[in-house]
């Protein structure tokens, strides 16, 4: 008898904790994406065009120096989700990434992957559009990384 009841309360806690995920709206994930633009990777492109290269022409013409800036920014992206979950955009607007299974953070590998499945996707534009069609609101890129966006209520 008392096993069994141990059993359900253990049933119980993981499905509340399953239930008060709170998965952030499409325009938010949007907004936060284009506040880490401005504030990470637009300084990379001004740093990498006009202090390591001579200008706009120079950094048109090197393949190396744009394909660079988009390590670099992804690099700091997963060093960030890695480190809290949250880039500046994402917190600006209460947002994390975190493992779809464990809810915790992940590591900086994954979130790299994630990174490149994003850049994928964003390609293809049907992975972004898939978030629309799901009640978990996940993207190709987060199905492809096993994670998810929920809204950071701490």
């Amino acid at each position: 008898m008392r096993w069994r009841k141990l059993k359900q309360k253990k049933i119980n806690k993981s499905f509340d904790a399953k239930q008060r995920v709170v998965y952030p709206k499409y325009t938010d994930k949007i907004k936060g994406f284009i506040t880490d633009l401005f504030m990470i990777y637009t300084p990379i492109l001004y740093i990498i065009t006009y202090v390591v290269l001579n200008g706009k022409e120079a950094f048109q013409a090197s393949a190396l120096a744009q394909f660079s800036g988009v390590t670099l920014y992804g690099i700091i992206y997963a060093v960030f989700i890695a480190r809290t979950g949250q880039t500046p955009g994402k917190k600006a607007y209460d947002m994390k990434v975190v493992d779809a299974k464990t809810l915790h953070n992940i590591s900086f590998l994954r979130a790299f992957w994630r990174f490149a499945a994003f850049l994928f996707t964003a390609t293809t534009l049907l992975g972004l559009l898939l978030p629309f069609y799901r009640k978990d609101k996940r993207a190709l890129h987060d199905i492809l990384s096993s994670t998810v966006e929920v809204e950071n209520r701490s």
